[in-house]
């Protein structure tokens, strides 16, 4: 991804974010500082632990022969099934010997220039709560499980470890674009909701889907969504599903073919070309898609999740 900086080309000082680019309102809490870290991970409590190793468990069950082969791997590798959630210190010094990575505590969902800066530094922030039993199956803000088990045992691949920084570094120039919404959409499409090809079949790398039960079937087996081969102008270009099963998933060869679409492209033609909102609908199919699986989008043509719709 072709880089633009906004002050430090080494990516040491957090960015700027320029006059009239849209970011979320979000309220810094009065106890941490603009990097937005919190001073420790906070100390988990055993009912906290139990929902851990339940979350663990069930997504095992469910895993195996639908997680693509470096999450399995990375899982190993971290041992994250030792019992209770993980310590980020420990986690840190693993995937600093591996890939030259951390995992570091943040409050809540922090802002985009400030994620970026994280992920150009490679230190992976993650919310320094887990979700109760209340909200087991479904909570709207990543929590520890969330980003820890879906994302960090990726991070432990080289490849993909390398394709993380360089989309941190990236948000420099959507940033100075005003192109958020763009970037964000390709995240969402990849790192979120992506699918692989490996020679067993498609399989799961996005951590959206790795961290929940309904999804990872859905996103395999179902008929309802479609299956597209990943063009980054054409994900970039499309709406996206944030409180429901997607209408439409997109695959990728590997983590190199990942890493050459996106690092090696001048992003800035890309910006330039885009319009303020999105092209394409989340459930559309377009003359110049490579389809592996037009889907019949019954699930969301008969109410989605808000119906109780089956997930077909």
């Amino acid at each position: 991804m072709a880089v633009q900086t906004s002050s430090s080309a080494d990516f040491t000082e957090l960015p700027v974010v320029p006059a009239g680019t849209f970011t979320a309102p979000l309220r810094r809490p009065a106890h941490i500082g603009e990097d937005w870290l919190e001073p420790q991970q906070r100390s988990y409590d055993s009912d906290e632990d139990a929902i851990w190793n339940d979350l663990f468990a069930r997504q095992m069950e469910i895993l195996p022969g639908r997680a693509c082969s470096a999450f399995m791997a990375g899982l190993d590798m971290l041992d994250l099934g030792r019992g209770g959630v993980p310590e980020f210190g420990l986690l840190s010094q693993e995937l600093t010997r591996l890939t030259g990575w951390q995992v570091v505590p943040v409050p809540m969902l922090i802002p985009d220039h400030v994620f970026f800066w994280h992920l150009a530094n490679r230190r992976f922030p993650a919310g320094n709560f887990i979700r109760t039993r209340e909200t087991f199956d479904y909570v709207q803000e990543p929590d520890v499980f969330h980003d820890v088990f879906g994302h960090v045992p990726l991070l432990t691949d080289p490849v993909f470890a390398d394709y993380m920084q360089a989309y941190g570094k990236a948000g420099w120039t959507a940033l100075q674009r005003n192109r958020l919404k763009a970037l964000g959409a390709l995240y969402w499409y990849t790192v979120e909701f992506g699918l692989i090809r490996e020679e067993a079949g498609l399989r799961i790398y996005g951590a959206g889907i790795l961290s929940g039960p309904r999804e990872a079937v859905f996103s395999l087996e179902a008929q309802s969504p479609n299956r597209l081969m990943l063009s980054v102008d054409r994900a970039m270009r499309t709406d996206y599903v944030i409180d429901d099963l997607q209408p439409t998933y997109f695959v990728i060869d590997s983590f190199a073919d990942l890493y050459h679409q996106t690092v090696e492209r001048d992003f800035g033609d890309i910006y330039d070309s885009l319009p303020p909102g999105f092209t394409y609908a989340n459930s559309a199919v377009i003359d110049t898609d490579h389809v592996l699986h037009r889907g019949t989008q019954e699930y969301h043509l008969c109410g989605g999740r808000g119906s109780d719709a089956a997930p077909v």
